[in-house]
């Protein structure tokens, strides 16, 4: 690695790899992943050439929502081990010389948390106010018209105390009050905990959720929307979202974790480009360091989109931020699924040679696609509460195949979801021996970006170019790299930019070595510039 690229923070210069630990390794033959299964198969992880691990919940949960649902934020959920084995677990990460961010879900707790026991057992109790709590409407009924993101409304009457909670999700999950500085500390110092156990940051869950407009006035109806859609989309979550009092609580997260040294706050964040930019703060008084861009998962993949919102998006980060890309996650569909195994090549391609932070997702590395859940293998509750909307993350949480073996090496018994069909020659094992695997591929890419400051650190420009390709150029000092994608069905003829030659290939998804001017369809390079 250069001393240029050394010299910036590793989550500028570095790749985040996000592990669902339900799905990733299952030490004890119970079907679930688990924490001991992590550690076992770290040299897998650390061999792709990541720099961090991002592991989805893994605090005690009634696992309503699969963990996100926390029912003990400095605790471990007995199913995935205990704080012995996250410890040990952190230490073998450091050892690799690897990061670890754990998923921090402030919005809501699970209604088995002895916070929300006590709020919920008299309207007196002192942690009463730690949740939002509300009369029924003059005449009875719901407090106001917000939607529950997982369908229906957003208010629980609880029976014995005559008022309704508010739940942005499920009716496990009641939303913490942030407007209660009782809350605000007890969530800082649930972060202070485990960054004094040695944690490299966190992942923080709904950011733009925490604080609710004062009065919970109605939120506007949505005049776009329409049968098919999902049932949060009929109203406008302008008084239940992204309220400017969040962000000073985003700084204060900032300032806890800049004060533990080289850390990093990853914000999920759904929100347009402008309002997402927000969350950057200012240089004086900084917000996250990464508020996640979901752009690649929600636009359409074709070269006009793609080149209109990397353009557009690169464009409106601040002066102090950094940009950053994600194409899959728990909660989105396979890229390999949406755009094919061939595009999801190109994706990769694209994805670790952007400028900006990538997060891969468990699983893309070798490229695992569609996934049918038989209807009585369906877990996701999204799915189960608004069936045939598609909404279902079943099929972005199956597990792991590391070989051929039974349950793919998963597991000694069924996993707790079914394995993608082709897991028998789709698995880390058969990758390994594969040259042109999507798993050596993968490795290529994230040794180059290492190796490269153009590619981990450098300015992007991009280019005019035939129909179909995606060019751009990244550049640190002497080093000039063109990236070349083809994301059509027909071969193209590339045009470099003036006054340059091409050099070496530094990485490719076919198998030439040397590049001259034409590339064929579903194929991507990255060529050295010489004058």
């Amino acid at each position: 690695m250069s001393e240029a690229t050394l010299a910036a923070p590793w989550w500028k210069r570095g790749v985040i790899y996000q592990i669902y630990p339900r799905s990733f390794a299952d030490s004890n033959g119970d079907g679930i992943g688990d924490l001991a299964g992590i550690a076992a198969r770290l040299d897998h992880v650390a061999s792709l050439g990541v720099d961090a691990i991002w592991l989805s919940p893994i605090f005690p949960s009634p696992m309503a929502d699969f963990g996100y649902d926390v029912a003990d934020y400095t605790g471990v959920e007995p199913m995935f081990g205990d704080l012995a084995a996250f410890d040990r677990l952190l230490a073998a990460v450091h050892a690799r010389g690897l990061r670890l961010l754990l998923d921090f879900v402030p919005n809501h707790s699970s209604t088995e948390h002895p916070w929300f026991v006590e709020s919920r057992s008299s309207r007196d109790n002192p942690k009463r106010d730690w949740y939002i709590w509300r009369d029924p409407a003059p005449g009875g009924g719901l407090p106001n018209n917000w939607i529950s993101d997982m369908g229906g409304p957003a208010w629980e009457l609880d029976p014995v105390t005559g008022q309704y909670y508010l739940h942005t999700f499920l009716k496990e999950q009641a939303d913490l009050n942030w407007r209660n500085p009782a809350v605000a500390q007890a969530m800082t110092d649930v972060m202070r905990f485990w960054l004094d156990r040695g944690v490299d940051g966190f992942r923080i869950d709904v950011l733009w959720h925490i604080v609710k407009a004062e009065g919970l006035p109605d939120n506007p109806a949505n005049p776009d929307w329409r049968e098919g859609l999902a049932e949060k989309l009929r109203v406008l979550q302008h008084h239940s979202t992204d309220q400017p009092e969040a962000h000073a609580f985003t700084r204060q997260f900032r300032q806890l974790a800049d004060s533990y040294g080289d850390t990093a706050l990853v914000g999920e964040i759904f929100l347009p480009r402008d309002r997402l930019m927000r969350w950057y703060g200012t240089e004086a008084e900084p917000g996250v360091h990464l508020p996640f861009n979901f752009e690649l998962i929600e636009n359409p993949w074709d070269r006009d989109t793609l080149a209109a919102l990397i353009a557009g998006y690169d464009a409106a980060i601040p002066d102090h931020g950094w940009p950053n890309w994600v194409i899959g996650s728990h909660d989105a569909a396979r890229i390999a699924a949406r755009i094919g195994e061939r595009q999801a090549r190109v994706a990769a391609m694209l994805l670790l040679t952007l400028r900006g932070t990538p997060t891969l997702y468990q699983g893309d590395e070798i490229g695992i696609g569609t996934v049918d859940i038989p209807p009585h293998r369906i877990r996701d509750p999204q799915d189960l509460r608004q069936p045939g909307m598609g909404l279902g993350r079943d099929r972005s949480r199956t597990p792991m195949a590391w070989d051929a073996s039974s349950n793919a090496g998963f597991s000694t018994v069924e996993p707790w979801l079914p394995l993608h069909p082709d897991w028998r020659t789709r698995n880390v094992a058969a990758q390994e021996e594969d040259p042109a695997s999507m798993l050596r591929l993968y490795r290529r890419l994230l040794a180059a970006r290492r190796a490269s400051p153009a590619l981990s650190l450098g300015r992007m420009t991009l280019r005019e170019a035939a129909p179909d390709i995606l060019a751009y150029e990244r550049q640190h000092g002497d080093e000039r790299l063109l990236v070349v994608l083809n994301l059509g069905s027909e071969p193209r003829e590339v045009t470099l930019p003036g006054a340059t030659r091409p050099g070496r290939i530094i990485v490719a998804t076919g198998t030439r070595d040397m590049f001259d001017g034409t590339i064929d369809a579903d194929e991507a390079y990255v060529v050295e510039l010489l004058a």
